[in-house]
C-alpha cells in the first residue's frame, strides 16, 4: 500500500495546537487571578476566561488531530498495513482528510477516538457511557463525536466535485464513507438505520479486503483516480 501524507500540514497544525493550548491555559490563569484579586475588573476577568477557554478548545481540536500520538492518520496507516500496492491511502492531500483508493473502491475514512458506546439512534450518531469522568473529559479534554452523518455528505460532495473536474462525471465511481473507531475502549452498537458502516480500526483491513472481493471498481479506474490525485498534489 502506498501512503501519501501532507507532512508539512501535520507539523504546522501540531504547532498551532501547542501554542493554542499553552496560550489558553495562561490566559485562564490570568483571568482567575484577576477575578480573585481585582473585583473591580470583573469584566476583564470574564473576557480573559472566555478567551482562554476558547483557545483551549482550539488547542484540543488541533491536538487531537495532529499533536497526539498516534495521530488519526497513524492509526489508519497501521490498521491498513499489508494491503497490496494497488491501494493508496491519502492523508490531508485530497478534498477529504483521509481517503483510501484501490480495488475496494473509494472510501472516505472518518476516524473517531472517543471511548464509550457509539450508537446511531434518532437520526444521528451518539456517544454514551463513561459516567461523570467521561462527561468531564468530553467537555474539557476531548471533542464529542460530532455529526459524522453531515460530515460524510460534505466529504462525498467534495471528492465527487474534484473527480468530476478530472474525468468524465459518468465514470466517477461511488464514493463510500466509513466511521472508524480508533479507541480500544469504544463499543459500537450495530443499527440497521445507520447512515454508514462503523467498525473498530482493528477490523478495517478485513472489511476492505472483503469489499474488494465484490470488485466494485476496476484497477484501470482505480489507477486513473490515483493519477488524478497525484497530478493535483
Amino acid at each position: 500500500m502506498q501512503i501519501v501524507t501532507n507532512e508539512s500540514l501535520v507539523k504546522r497544525n501540531a504547532r498551532i495546537g501547542q501554542i493554542a493550548s499553552i496560550g489558553g491555559l495562561g490566559i485562564l490563569v490570568v483571568g482567575m487571578i484577576i477575578s480573585f484579586t481585582r473585583a473591580d475588573l470583573f469584566i476583564w476577568s470574564l473576557l480573559a476566561l472566555l478567551l482562554g477557554f476558547t483557545l483551549s478548545q482550539v488547542g484540543i481540536y488541533f491536538g487531537n488531530r495532529w499533536g497526539r500520538r498516534p495521530r488519526p492518520d497513524e492509526h489508519l496507516d497501521a490498521a491498513l498495513k499489508g494491503l497490496d500496492q494497488n491501494y493508496t491511502l491519502y492523508h490531508y492531500t485530497t478534498p477529504t482528510a483521509h481517503l483510501l483508493v484501490g480495488p475496494a473502491g473509494l472510501w472516505v475514512l472518518l476516524p473517531r477516538q472517543q471511548r464509550g458506546t457509539i450508537i446511531f439512534e434518532k437520526g444521528r450518531w451518539r456517544q454514551k457511557g463513561g459516567g461523570l469522568i467521561q462527561a468531564y473529559m468530553r467537555f474539557f479534554a476531548q471533542e464529542g463525536i460530532g455529526r459524522p452523518d453531515l460530515e460524510a455528505q460534505t466529504e462525498i460532495e467534495s471528492v465527487h466535485k474534484f473527480l468530476s473536474s478530472q474525468m468524465d462525471e459518468d465514470e466517477v465511481p461511488d464514493i463510500n464513507v466509513i466511521l472508524v473507531c480508533t479507541n480500544d475502549n469504544a463499543t459500537i452498537v450495530e443499527s440497521e438505520e445507520a447512515t454508514m458502516p462503523a467498525i473498530p480500526v482493528k477490523k478495517l483491513k478485513d472489511f476492505i479486503r472483503k469489499t474488494a472481493k465484490g470488485k466494485p471498481i476496476s484497477l484501470v479506474v482505480s489507477k486513473t483516480i490515483q493519477d488524478a490525485f497525484a497530478t493535483s498534489s
